[in-house]
C-alpha cells in the first residue's frame, strides 16, 4: 500500500519581478512522492505564503500544518485523493492560505496517479473523451490605446481567433480611456474575432462606473466582462448582470473553494465561471465544472502561468465539448517556460488539445530552473521547518 513519502517545494523567481498583473514571473511547484513515483504540481499564491501553510507549527486543531494530513496517507485510487482533501480542510480549515497550497497538492497527487495508472487526468476524472478547446490570446491592456491596437494586431497576425486584454489602465482612468481602449483592440483583432474583456476587479463593487462601458462593449461585441467586482460582490454582478445587454459577466477565478464558485453561480448571474485549478485544486475544479455544466454555465479554465498549470487547468473540463473557450497565456516569462519541456500549442486548425500522456501529459525538468531556483529556509524556535529541497 504505497504512502506519500514527499512534499517538496521549489520556489522560482524572476530576478526581478514587476508590480504588473502578470503572475507568471514567480511559481511555487510542488513534487510529490510515493511508492518511488513523482506527480507535478502547481500553486497559483504567493510562494513562501503557500511554503508556511505547509510547515507553520501547529496552532489548535483546525490549524494544523497541510504536512501533518498529506505525509504519510495511503495513496491508492483517485477516491484517496478526495479522502486527503478533505482531511485537510477540517484539520487546516484556519489557515487562510491551506486551500492554495493544496491546489498545487491536489495537482501533483493527480499527475502520479495517472502516471501510474497509465491514464491522462481528464480520463481518471470520469471523462471518455477530449474536446478540442478554443485558445484565447490571454494579454494586459497596452499602456496606451496605441500600445493595446498593437498588441492586437499582434494576435491577430498569430492567427488567434479570440483575445482577452485585461488590467493595465482599464478602469482606471476616465470612460473615454476605457473606451479608446476597447476601440483599439476591437480594430487589432479584426471584426470577427472573439473580444474577452477582464476588469481586474477595478471597480471593486460600484455598479453605476462599470455601467458606463457598457455600451462600448456592446459596440465592439465583446463576449464578456470579467471580473468588474471583487469575488463576493454578488450583488454587484447580478445588477450590472441585468443591465449588460449582449455582453455577459465573467467571473470566479477569486472563488477559494466549491462554495465560493457555487455562490457565483447561483448568486451573481454570471455567464462564464472561470476556476483556477492553481488556487482549488483539479479535484474542486471538477465538481465546479459539473456544477456549472447543470445550470447551463459555461466553464472557463483560469491560468496566467506554466503549461503545467495549463494542462491542470483543462483536466476538470475536458470532456465538455459546450465548454469550448481555453485561456492561453502568450506573454509568460522566461521562468514560466523553463518549468516544462514541453509545450501545449494550437494545431492546424486553431485548437488545443488536451494532452493524452498519462497525468498531466507534460515534462517537468528541474535541469531547466537553475537561474529560478530560490534558496529558502524557515526557522522557528531555532528549528528549520523548511530549506530548499535539492533537485534529484
Amino acid at each position: 500500500m504505497p504512502a506519500i513519502d514527499a512534499v517538496d517545494f521549489f520556489y522560482l523567481s524572476m530576478p526581478r519581478v514587476e508590480d504588473i498583473g502578470d503572475g507568471s514571473q514567480d511559481a511555487l511547484l510542488v513534487r510529490v512522492a510515493a511508492g518511488g513515483e513523482f506527480g507535478w504540481g502547481e500553486c497559483e499564491a504567493s510562494p513562501l505564503v503557500s511554503i508556511a501553510s505547509f510547515v507553520c507549527p501547529l496552532s489548535h486543531s483546525a490549524c494544523h500544518p497541510l504536512a501533518d494530513s498529506v505525509l504519510g496517507q495511503s495513496l491508492n485510487d483517485p477516491g484517496d485523493i478526495d479522502r486527503i482533501g478533505r482531511l485537510v480542510r477540517a484539520r487546516s480549515q484556519d489557515v487562510l492560505q491551506a486551500a492554495h497550497t493544496f491546489a498545487g497538492i491536489d495537482m501533483a497527487l493527480w499527475d502520479l496517479m495517472g502516471k501510474r495508472l497509465g491514464e491522462p487526468v481528464w480520463r481518471l476524472l470520469g471523462f471518455t473523451s477530449a474536446a478540442p478547446k478554443l485558445p484565447y490570446a490571454s494579454r494586459l491592456f497596452g499602456d496606451s490605446p496605441a500600445e493595446t491596437l498593437a498588441k492586437a494586431n499582434e494576435v491577430r497576425a498569430l492567427g488567434y481567433r479570440a483575445a482577452k486584454f485585461g488590467w493595465g489602465p482599464f478602469g482606471a482612468g476616465s470612460v473615454a480611456d476605457d473606451v479608446d481602449h476597447l476601440h483599439a483592440a476591437r480594430e487589432g483583432l479584426g471584426p470577427d474575432g472573439i473580444l474577452l474583456i477582464d476588469a481586474g476587479t477595478i471597480w471593486v463593487e460600484d455598479v453605476e462606473r462599470a455601467a458606463l462601458v457598457l455600451p462600448a462593449l456592446n459596440e465592439v461585441f465583446a463576449t464578456w466582462l470579467e471580473e468588474p467586482f471583487v469575488t463576493g460582490a454578488h450583488g454587484a454582478y447580478a445588477a450590472l448582470a441585468e443591465r449588460s445587454g449582449r455582453v455577459k459577466l465573467a467571473g470566479g477565478e477569486g472563488s477559494h473553494n466549491l462554495y465560493m464558485a457555487k455562490q457565483m453561480i447561483d448568486d451573481a448571474k454570471i455567464s462564464f465561471v472561470q476556476i483556477d485549478a492553481g488556487r482549488v485544486g483539479i479535484s474542486i475544479s471538477k465538481e465546479i465544472a459539473d456544477y456549472a455544466h447543470a445550470r447551463g454555465v459555461t466553464y472557463v479554465n483560469h491560468t496566467f502561468t506554466s503549461n503545467l498549470a495549463l494542462s491542470a487547468s483543462l483536466q476538470p473540463y475536458a470532456g465538455y465539448a459546450d465548454a469550448t473557450l481555453c485561456e492561453y497565456p502568450v506573454d509568460i516569462k522566461p521562468v514560466a517556460r523553463a518549468i516544462t519541456v514541453d509545450s501545449i500549442l494550437p494545431d492546424t486548425s486553431g485548437m488545443i488539445r488536451v494532452p493524452d500522456a498519462p497525468g498531466l501529459g507534460v515534462t517537468v525538468d528541474p535541469m531547466l530552473w537553475g537561474p529560478y531556483l530560490q534558496d529558502i529556509e524557515i526557522k522557528a524556535g531555532g528549528r528549520t521547518l523548511y530549506r530548499t529541497p535539492g533537485l534529484g
